[in-house]
C-alpha cells in the first residue's frame, strides 16, 4: 500500500469505487452506505482518505486485485485455396496494371463470404490507394516528381509479396499505409 500522504490517481479511485460497487453487489451493505463510501472514494486526495473505505470492506489483510477476464479467443478457420487464389489475385492486380478496381470488386463481391478475403482485399485497398494518392499529390512538391518511379517500383515488389503471403495462408500487411477503408 503506498503511503497515505501521496495523492491519489483516479485510476487509484476507480479500483476503490469497483471493490465498493462489488461489494455492495454482495450486499454487504445498504444502498445508504454504498452512497457513503462511494462519495468518500471519488472525493478522496489522498491514500489516506481511501484506506479506510478499503479497511472497511476487507479489513487489515492484502486487498485483492479485481482483473478482467480476457475475452474468450476462437479460432479462425484457415482459408481454404479458393480464398487464398482470390487473396493472392487482389494483391497482384496492381502488378497488371488495376490498382483500386481489383480490390474494390473483390472486396465487394468476395468478403462476405470469407474474413480472410475481406482482411486482404481491405489491405490491398488500402495500400493501393495509398501509392495512388501519393502519386497524385506529390509532384506539387520539388522531391516528389523524382520520388514516384522509386514508389511505383517499391508498390509492384510490395504488392508481388502480398500476393504469395496470401497464398501461403499469411496475413499481409503493407508498411507505411494509410487505412483509409476499413
Amino acid at each position: 500500500m503506498p503511503p497515505a500522504h501521496l495523492r491519489v490517481t483516479h485510476q487509484d479511485r476507480e479500483h476503490v469505487v469497483e471493490h465498493v460497487k462489488a461489494a455492495y453487489a454482495e450486499g454487504r451493505f445498504d444502498k445508504l452506505e454504498f452512497d457513503d463510501r462511494l462519495e468518500r472514494a471519488m472525493t478522496a486526495r489522498t491514500h489516506g482518505d481511501l484506506m479506510p473505505i478499503m479497511s472497511e470492506l476487507y479489513g487489515t489483510q492484502a486487498v485483492p486485485r479485481l482483473v478482467p477476464l480476457p475475452p474468450p479467443v476462437r479460432p479462425e478457420r484457415a482459408p481454404e485455396s479458393n480464398e487464398r487464389l482470390a487473396a493472392a489475385v487482389g494483391h497482384l492486380l496492381l502488378v497488371v496494371g488495376i490498382p483500386i478496381a481489383g480490390p474494390l470488386i473483390l472486396l465487394l463481391t468476395g468478403a462476405k463470404t470469407s474474413p480472410y478475403i475481406r482482411r486482404q482485399a481491405l489491405e490491398a485497398l488500402n495500400f493501393q490507394l495509398t501509392v495512388v494518392g501519393a502519386t497524385v499529390l506529390l509532384p506539387f512538391t520539388v522531391i516528389g516528381v523524382v520520388l514516384i518511379p522509386f514508389i511505383w517500383v517499391a508498390a509492384v515488389v510490395l504488392s508481388i509479396v502480398g500476393g504469395i503471403t496470401s497464398l501461403t495462408e499469411g496475413n499481409f500487411r503493407y508498411p507505411m499505409t494509410l487505412r483509409l477503408v476499413k
